[in-house]
């Protein structure tokens, strides 16, 4: 899966996690630390499966509770038109 930021879309990472900019909607998303981890991650072309086995190492979830917390992360983003799969 190829996943990218849309190109009037920018992300600068701050201490309390990811900001989200759509310069076309002069519009602001924060993404907390967790999500700017996998945003990140995907954005350096890890997959899906690469960041819920970093998730359940790193917090000591469960994968299937990885995973749900992904793919919600990424239906948000692509709802709100910042990314492109």
């Amino acid at each position: 899966m190829t996943f990218s930021l849309k190109p009037h879309v920018t992300a600068t990472a701050t201490e309390h996690g990811t900001v989200l900019l759509d310069q076309r909607r002069g519009r602001y998303f924060q993404l907390n630390t967790t999500g700017g981890l996998i945003l990140r991650t995907l954005l350096d072309n890890g997959s899906p499966e690469q960041v819920a086995t970093m998730l359940t190492e790193h917090y000591g979830i469960t994968l299937q509770q990885a995973r749900g917390d992904i793919t919600r992360l990424l239906n948000a983003l692509t709802a709100a038109r910042l990314v492109t799969t």
